[in-house]
């Protein structure tokens, strides 16, 4: 059995009651709560032989706190007061000293028992909560010619009612997400850079991935290894500038072995849809991993032949560009629910 994430949906509104019963047949999962601080970070990897931060059973939800991705010498120039920068940040940034090739200040990794190469770690994102009061957004990216005078802007975040303030009379809504959520790349690939996202998932900077919705990711080392960060308060599909609006966030997941399911790539689902993605340096490259991702799930989920499959894709299938900014470029396919109420 591969990819069937129907039954999931339907569940989250009960985790959310805290009333779930796991894969583990757990009534009452083990419920935990993992800090940012120097020893629980992986700072800019994911990582085979990282030593966990955390060992859970399958079924346990474990409440999670991010820190954004900056220092604090660069928030205080950039505007934000001294006092606001999190204490949690100053002493991972100045006491962390086996740092990665990458910028991401990881939370984890969290060892999850029973997972092994092969298994999928299903990911049940139940809530995501704004840790401070601001974001930031850099200038650079894709189109760094656009950007002027390089700057960052400070974000004011009202909770209340959950919107951004880029000034000028611009506001824009929040849509807290998680940039990066993975696990630990075969062994063999070494300590991978916390930017470029992979088979091993990390930093998709994939918008839909809000709370409610579900994360499947496949399995490459035992425990799987699951590492998260690069809070984002909102963005675009695509993250031009190569920031979004950057924050530390806190999270809520639920961690679930699949041993009955298969896959090659991430993939996704939210209340409305199912998501397949494509990752590759080439765009191109990317959309083509993202179809052949489509057909797959629509052959052997829904039971299409290969070719009703590849004609369904391409009348009733909305493929977007995720993210052009990573190294690794990001493409998904959102194939909604309601086109199967029929068949």
């Amino acid at each position: 059995m591969t990819f069937r994430p129907g039954t999931r949906s339907a569940a989250i509104p009960a985790l959310l009651l805290g009333s779930v019963v796991s894969a583990a047949a757990q009534t009452s999962p083990a419920v935990h709560h993992l800090p940012a601080t120097p020893s629980t970070v992986a700072y800019g990897y994911y990582w085979a032989q990282a030593k966990p931060a955390l060992r859970i059973a399958s079924g346990d939800i474990v409440e999670v706190e991010t820190l954004l991705t900056n220092v604090p010498d660069r928030l205080v120039a950039a505007g934000v007061a001294a006092e606001a920068v999190e204490a949690s940040l100053r002493a991972v940034v100045s006491q962390v000293t086996d740092k990665g090739p990458g910028g991401h200040i990881l939370t984890g990794p969290i060892f999850i028992e029973g997972a092994e190469p092969g298994d999928v770690l299903e990911v049940r994102i139940l809530g995501v909560g704004l840790a401070i009061p601001y974001g930031y957004n850099g200038c650079s990216g894709f189109m760094r010619e656009a950007c002027g005078e390089p700057r960052t802007r400070i974000i004011p975040l009202d909770t209340v009612r959950m919107t951004g303030d880029l000034g000028g009379g611009i506001i824009v809504p929040l849509k807290p997400f998680f940039g990066s959520m993975g696990v630990a790349p075969p062994e063999a690939m070494g300590k991978v850079n916390s930017a470029p996202p992979g088979i091993h998932a990390g930093n998709l900077d994939n918008k839909e991935l809000v709370a409610g919705t579900t994360l499947f990711i496949p399995v490459h080392a035992p425990g799987a290894l699951f590492e998260v960060g690069d809070g984002h308060a909102g963005q675009g599909n695509g993250e031009v500038d190569i920031t979004a609006m950057e924050t530390s966030l806190t999270g809520t997941f639920q961690f679930v072995v699949r041993k009955d399911m298969k896959l090659k790539w991430p993939r996704a689902e939210t209340p409305t849809h199912y998501i397949t993605m494509g990752l590759d340096p080439d765009l191109t490259e990317a959309t083509k991993i993202a179809v052949r991702e489509t057909l797959d799930f629509l052959v052997t989920e829904k039971k299409f032949t290969r070719e009703d499959a590849y004609m369904f894709t391409s009348v009733a299938i909305d493929f977007a560009i995720t993210q052009l900014v990573d190294g690794t470029k990001g493409v998904h396919a959102m194939i909604a629910k309601s086109l199967f109420g029929r068949r």
